[in-house]
């Protein structure tokens, strides 16, 4: 599925991000994410309001080069040729410089890989479900008399939402709901996968999403991004529960719970690592901070609450909000050091941006921090002060040390998503073809 870690370093061939370089064995899906422009019938997605900008800027360079071009002919103002021509020239770089980011992008991005070869590029949608489930599928068959590990990261409830002809129509909540039936369809075609090879009872199996709902997905006036229910916020939101809480749905009969058990605690997808790691037999490295903790003891009721005492939720490398599960009283405190601009305000999402930032003029920093009890109100809606709480201040000193213990486990990396990277590079291009001639349908073509 969605591998969205990108693929290449320094050449198109060192596959230095790939899956296959990080312990996985067998890879088929997306290296990149599912976007608009892979469909190419919605507003482009990829960086919006920067596309926006740099059409600003080649249109004002177009204009200024037409009216010293006009007043060269027209004899109204004196400009040399050279000027003219070396301003064209830089227009025409720039404009190239940039399209070429934005404007290919269905071909440069939006592509499958099988292992270390691109099998679609770009991919076609129509065919893709179906083309997943029936990879995921043969791995469970090849690798039934052996442990093995299979992670299904699915493009379903992800805009632009790719639904079959089949499922079209069949929810009472629209496109959406319509693309969550499918969803729902592949994971059951899974689990009978699972079933009809005779490993129920041998599988440990986890579901669960990356994070909330996209508010700011929308086409007029539906909602293309899910419901986040009584909580604020939504995706790309570092702090506000809507962003960052979602369901765990565990099976394994016979082993852990009996069906239909809740467990009311807060977890972590970091603590997938542990658990699995646990689950093959083998030890966490020692020699560094783990951050997820096993869940095997609270899913066999051996404990009754969550490893995690403090939880820290970040946006990109910034840390937005801090949760503390007080042991002994039970009350789960959360403090918010910074938190989006809505826009509108009372929107509770970014609809000017698109999604919201993580730093910058687009959030706002609270000294001292805006302080919840979620154990009553969950919703995050009444911030708590020294005058309201009495417990304030001996709370946010007890967040604020935790914070300064959590950063000194931390160690300094390059800064990923800094300008320089996000530019598109086309030495690291994946291509299936002599570039830039970028295309090709390896699965048509085997049929």
């Amino acid at each position: 599925g969605k591998w969205h870690m990108g693929v290449n370093c320094k050449s198109r061939h060192d596959h230095c991000h790939h899956p296959l370089n990080h312990g996985f064995h067998y890879f088929y899906g997306m290296p990149f994410t599912l976007l608009n422009e892979c469909q190419g019938t919605d507003d482009p997605e990829l960086a919006k309001s920067l596309q926006d900008t740099y059409w600003l800027y080649t249109q004002m360079i177009i204009l200024a080069v037409l009216t010293l071009l006009i007043g060269k002919l027209t004899n109204l103002f004196s400009v040399k040729w050279k000027i003219i021509i070396c301003l064209a020239i830089c227009g025409l770089l720039y404009f190239i410089s940039w399209f070429s980011s934005y404007g290919f992008t269905k071909y440069w991005n939006c592509i499958l890989m099988r292992n270390h070869d691109i099998t679609e590029q770009p991919m076609n949608l129509e065919k893709t479900t179906s083309n997943m489930l029936k990879e995921a599928i043969s791995f469970i068959e090849r690798n039934k008399h052996r442990p093995f590990l299979l992670f299904v990261s699915l493009l379903h409830v992800h805009t632009p939402l790719i639904t079959t002809e089949k499922f079209l129509g069949r929810s009472r909540h629209g496109l959406y709901g319509d693309n969550v039936e499918e969803m729902d369809w592949m994971v059951g075609k899974l689990l009978d996968g699972i079933d009809k090879e005779g490993l129920k009872n041998t599988t440990f199996i986890y579901f669960a999403s990356d994070h909330g709902g996209s508010l700011e997905a929308h086409s007029g006036n539906a909602r293309l991004g899910g419901w986040n229910g009584i909580y604020k916020g939504g995706k790309g939101m570092g702090g506000w529960e809507g962003g960052i809480r979602v369901p765990g749905i565990v099976r394994w009969p016979g082993v852990l719970l009996p069906a239909g058990t809740v467990i009311n605690e807060l977890t972590s997808l970091m603590d997938i690592f542990p658990t699995v790691v646990h689950l093959a037999g083998g030890a966490v490295p020692q020699d560094r901070v783990i951050d997820g903790r096993t869940l095997l003891p609270l899913l066999r009721g051996t404990v009754q609450h969550s490893g995690h005492e403090f939880m820290f939720h970040y946006c990109g490398v910034f840390l937005h909000a801090v949760r503390w599960h007080q042991k002994d009283s039970g009350t789960i405190w959360k403090a918010h050091y910074a938190t989006p601009v809505f826009q509108p305000e009372a929107s509770e999402a970014c609809f000017g941006r698109g999604i919201c930032p993580c730093f910058g003029d687009g959030v706002t920093h609270h000294d001292p921090p805006l302080l919840f009890d979620l154990s009553q109100d969950p919703s995050e809606a009444n911030p708590l002060s020294a005058d309201t709480e009495p417990l304030f201040d001996t709370v946010t000193r007890r967040i604020g040390k935790a914070v300064e213990e959590h950063r000194k486990t931390l160690a300094p990396v390059p800064q990923q998503l800094s300008p320089y990277n996000n530019i598109w590079k086309p030495w690291l291009q994946p291509c299936c073809g002599t570039f830039p001639f970028c295309w090709c349908d390896e699965e048509n073509n085997k049929a």
